[in-house]
Parts: structure tokens; C-alpha cells; sequence
């Protein structure tokens, strides 16, 4: 599978990378960042998610444990992906390889990939990443750059793009799956009880974050446990002597 195989194919994550980072250019420099800011977090960084909300919490001055807590939460699944596209992988990636695409692994590069027929290859891998990389990194540019350009009522248009991607992520799995579609509204009922109750709307937005995750995704576990797959055991011959 060759480089260019895999720019082709990132070609639609990098488009659609380009708008969502751009909203996050403009939230960082809303957040009062100089333009530097933003831009050396989407290069040394690659994930939205993770992003926007370790962009908030420093903006609201939170403490190193918080936020090292709420990346690691929001963060843990690229574990997942990452050791499920590793079974694609083909043989002799070193490790250095290993680290580029472990870096390059986001929810779209991994849908991408691991819907390929064939074992996946270095170059294909790379093309894919360094295309949508390049996406990324562009709008973050643009955003952080021409934000003070444009009115605000533009800019609150391209703020909601970070909505709308979790949405586009979330609705398609939740209409097929009622555990999702389950957890998805208890999640939103813990987030506005978090911020419309008393007292509880003073807890820190970095632990609202850690404590909905942990706790919705706990009940759902124990409504929902996933069934393992019956094996049947062959039946033992009698042995008639």
C-alpha cells in the first residue's frame, strides 16, 4: 500500500479537520493565548477532543492533577485503537515507526485504516496521517491567525464546529446501539445537572469532565454488560470397552 494511497484517503479527514481546527484556533485565542499557543499545541498534539478541553482548563486555572486526569480519561481509548490497528499491521515496523503512527492514531485515521482489505504498511500509514496532520495543523493556523478578522457572529458559527463533530461521531453509533444511545443521554443529564444544580455547579470543569465520564460510564457497564460469545464444547465419545 503505497504513500499516495494513503494522502487519497486522508484527503476527506484533512477537509474536514481544517474547519474543527479552526474553531479551536479561535476558542485558544478567545481564551486571551497568544497566537504561538494554539498552533504548537495542534503540532505537538493531535486531538480535538483533548485539545479543547486542556485548552479550557488552563484558561480557568486548573491544577496539574486535574488536567492531567481529564486528558487521561478523554485520551485512554487511542490505547485501544492503537493495539487493535497493530493486529493490521504488517511485519517489521521498528519502533520509531511504531511511535509515528501511534502518534497519527485519532477516531478518523483509525476508522479509515482499519477498514483496509490488506495488512497496512508504513507508507500507507503515513500518507494517511501526514494528510490529515497537515489538515489539522492548517485550520489551527488559520484560526488562531484571522479569528480577530471576522465578526463574532462568525466566530461563534465556527465555534460550534467542535459540537457538531461530537455530534456527527456520536449519533450514528447511538441510533444502531440503545447501550450508546443509553449512555449518551445519561451523560447529557449528568452534564446539566452538573451545571444547573446547586453546589454541584461549583465543582471545577475539569472534574465535572473526570466524575461524568467515570460515573456514566460505570452504570452503563453494569446495565449493560457485554455478553461473551458461547463456545461450545465438543462432546467427549464414550469409550466402550
Amino acid at each position: 500500500m503505497k504513500f499516495m494511497r494513503g494522502v487519497k484517503d486522508g484527503i476527506p479527514i484533512a477537509l474536514g479537520y481544517v474547519s474543527v481546527a479552526f474553531a479551536y484556533g479561535v476558542l485558544a485565542r478567545e481564551h486571551g493565548f497568544p497566537l504561538w499557543f494554539p498552533i504548537l499545541v495542534s503540532l505537538t498534539n493531535f486531538t480535538g477532543t483533548g485539545q479543547a478541553a486542556g485548552t479550557d482548563l488552563i484558561a480557568a486555572g486548573a491544577g496539574i492533577l486535574e488536567l492531567f486526569t481529564t486528558m487521561l480519561i478523554i485520551n485512554i481509548r487511542y490505547t485501544v485503537m492503537s493495539l487493535s490497528l497493530s493486529q493490521k499491521m504488517g511485519e517489521g515496523f521498528p519502533l520509531w515507526q511504531r511511535l509515528v503512527v501511534a502518534f497519527g492514531v485519532t477516531d478518523e485515521n483509525f476508522a479509515v485504516a482499519v477498514r483496509q482489505p490488506n495488512k497496512l504498511t508504513f507508507p500507507y500509514l503515513s500518507g494517511l496521517i501526514a494528510c490529515s496532520y497537515f489538515g489539522w495543523v492548517s485550520g489551527t493556523v488559520l484560526g488562531a491567525a484571522l479569528g480577530d478578522i471576522f465578526s463574532d457572529a462568525l466566530m461563534s458559527a465556527f465555534g460550534i464546529a467542535l459540537s457538531a463533530m461530537f455530534v456527527a461521531i456520536i449519533v450514528p453509533p447511538a441510533r444502531e446501539n440503545k447501550s450508546i444511545l443509553f449512555l449518551v443521554l445519561l451523560s447529557v443529564a449528568a452534564s446539566c445537572a452538573f451545571y444547573f444544580i446547586p453546589y454541584l455547579n461549583r465543582v471545577p470543569s475539569g472534574w465535572t469532565i473526570i466524575l461524568c465520564s467515570v460515573v456514566c460510564t460505570a452504570v452503563v457497564s453494569l446495565l449493560f454488560p457485554h455478553a461473551e460469545p458461547e463456545t461450545s464444547e465438543p462432546k467427549e465419545k464414550d469409550d466402550d470397552a
